[in-house]
């Protein structure tokens, strides 16, 4: 029986050696618990990896990766989600190989980002299961040349086929602190990913990190969570973390939260102090589809801290989410906003457990001039953003994108960070590296030395807090006025009760007398296309737009639900819904075209 309180974590230098230091110190306490769903109504089936388990199984597969590359190669992690994949990554480290961890094939929409994750890191091993091994060997195959288990330079290993005896004999090994331990590519929602060199140093600094930021390193706590692990804050938050502190990682698929949202909530509830992190759309999700029946038997008084990264992050979401589960004992203090990017390895400022949510409305005129003013929060055209607390073991200051000059409080400019945490590079990626990694200030007086990650987000402080306003890239600039696509999408989604919320993206596109703004939306799910009045719904978000923005919206396109491009973490990808639009790809059929067509009223 596992005892409540683990010892306390050593310092250690990477990953690999904190596995080992559990498995000798704490052999039976239980390290993952994966839980599979495998009917429609199941309460879930746990399995569960003991320290000791968990050791013997990285160390025989890490002794076959061995046999497989060179130290230095890549490894691609193709597994499902499960301890298969924990295994793997950790096995990687241990061998002294580039863990490079994306996803299996058959993720809907991600054939060609995966094709062009592993031609870009090209993997000299392929890390997978029994259970997906025929469709990763075809899409090897239609991805390189050759068939059997060695696809072109890809050999295929299955980490559930591997042996317990190979794990004999198998002396230790160190990595160097400052190797790349893996490559986290980044997600793709405002340019091609690429592939961020994060170092053993670097996610051991950025666990810590978490762990200090979210009170996890003074008090024992269960991380819960069903975000992809193929993804930044899946990967530190379910992986990383839990390996330096000793804690149990409980883990489930992220398909089993879509198709029942509350068994996340019961797997928080199940477990004492949880810690958990999910996209904003996550926490209305769990609004609108748990039921007062699914309610009934929730205990969430233990829950710690639920992490929400969303940029930006609105009170809104976290007032909703309270009220619908206060009277589950969800403590009004636990939802956490955090800022963090795969440039920094995920997390690097974060609200505090128990600490009141920041709240700030700020004027919408103001802040697209630059500026982060106060408004009432009651005015309609003001601005509602969540603060996202101080920086976790790193430096962070606000700087002017075009002078690199240091920004003081309450001036809006790109966020700029600088830690142990920070990765060293895109790989294979020199200029754009030392561009947007070895960035310097101006050089004035009061100007930070060193080099510094430009995190190509802007925000500003205020109260001592980050607030995190938008994506540099993605900003709107019409009669040279900015505007927030997010800001813009907020609006939209409001204006009618057709529009599907956080499924929409706002952007710009070349006009005859400079830039257009066009939103793309799709609808909800509860009605077809043809059912609707698409001429009532482009009037509504037109009015809305124009009333609280004095924006003239070039084209509204409403289209079927998933038709917006999403990025394999699961936002919106505002870059490629452009592209696909600019391409003609969302036709624009008559409105009364058949359900599931796209319609747009343009003007």
């Amino acid at each position: 029986m596992d005892s409540r309180r683990p010892p306390l974590a050593p310092v250690c230098r990477t990953l690999p050696q904190y596995v080992r230091h559990w498995a000798e110190t704490t052999p039976d306490r239980r390290a993952f618990t994966f839980v599979e769903y495998p009917a429609p109504h199941s309460r879930g089936v746990h399995r569960t990896l003991t320290w000791r388990r968990l050791d013997v199984r990285v160390r025989a597969l890490a002794a076959r990766l061995a046999e497989q590359a060179e130290p230095g190669a890549r490894v691609a992690l193709l597994c499902p989600q499960g301890t298969e994949y924990v295994i793997g990554f950790l096995a990687a480290l241990t061998a002294g190989l580039v863990a490079v961890p994306p996803y299996p094939p058959g993720l809907p929409g991600h054939t060609d980002r995966l094709s062009g994750v592993l031609a870009d890191a090209r993997p000299a091993a392929v890390v997978t299961t029994s259970r997906v091994r025929q469709e990763v060997r075809d899409f090897c195959a239609r991805a390189g040349e050759g068939d059997g288990d060695v696809v072109g330079r890809m050999r295929i290993v299955c980490a559930d086929e591997v042996p317990d005896d190979d794990a004999r004999g198998r002396r230790p090994v160190d990595p160097d602190a400052g190797a790349t331990a893996y490559l986290q590519y980044t997600s793709g929602s405002t340019r091609a990913p690429a592939g961020v060199e994060i170092t053993h140093a670097n996610v051991v600094a950025n666990a810590r990190q978490a762990l200090a930021a979210y009170g996890a390193d003074a008090h024992p706590v269960t991380c819960v969570g069903w975000l992809p692990l193929y993804h930044d804050m899946g990967l530190v938050l379910s992986v990383a973390a839990p390996v330096v502190r000793g804690a149990l990682s409980v883990l489930m698929d992220p398909a089993a939260f879509l198709n029942e949202p509350v068994r996340w909530l019961r797997l928080l509830g199940a477990h004492p102090r949880a810690i958990s992190a999910a996209p904003n759309f996550a926490y209305d999700y769990c609004v609108g589809a748990v039921t007062d029946g699914q309610k009934a038997d929730l205990r969430l008084d233990g829950v710690t801290a639920l992490i929400n990264g969303s940029e930006p992050v609105r009170p809104g979401t976290a007032d909703r989410f309270h009220a619908a589960f206060a009277d589950r004992g969800l403590p009004a203090t636990a939802h956490c906003p955090s800022y963090g990017l795969a440039e920094a390895t995920v997390f690097v400022s974060a609200a505090r457990p128990g600490a009141s949510l920041g709240r700030f409305a700020l004027d919408r005129d103001a802040l697209a001039a630059g500026k982060a003013l106060p408004a009432r929060p009651d005015d309609p055209r003001a601005v509602l953003l969540a603060g996202c607390g101080t920086p976790a073991g790193q430096r962070v200051r606000i700087a002017d994108p075009a002078t690199c000059a240091v920004l003081s409080e309450g001036e809006v400019g790109e966020i700029w960070v600088q830690g142990p945490n920070v990765g060293r590079g895109y790989w294979n990626r020199r200029e754009e590296s030392e561009r947007v990694f070895g960035a310097e200030f101006d050089g004035a007086a009061d100007a930070p030395g060193g080099r510094w990650l430009r995190t190509g987000d802007l925000g500003a402080v205020l109260e001592g807090q980050l607030i995190v306003t938008g994506r540099l890239k993605d900003l709107v600039i019409v009669d040279g006025r900015n505007h927030y696509p997010q800001d813009l999408e907020a609006t939209a989604q409001e204006a009618h009760t057709a529009v599907r919320r956080d499924r929409l993206a706002a952007f710009a596109v070349p006009g005859g007398a400079g830039e257009r703004v066009v939103v793309v939306a799709e609808h909800v799910r509860t009605v077809s296309l043809a059912e609707l009045d698409v001429r009532a719904v482009v009037r509504a978000v037109r009015g809305a737009v124009s009333s609280r923005h004095g924006l003239r919206l070039a084209d509204v396109v409403l289209v079927p639900p998933g038709a917006v491009a999403r990025t394999s973490s699961g936002k919106v990808s505002r870059a490629l819904t452009r592209a696909r639009y600019l391409e003609g790809a969302y036709a624009p059929p008559r409105a009364d075209t058949a359900a599931g067509s796209t319609s747009r009223t343009a003007g």
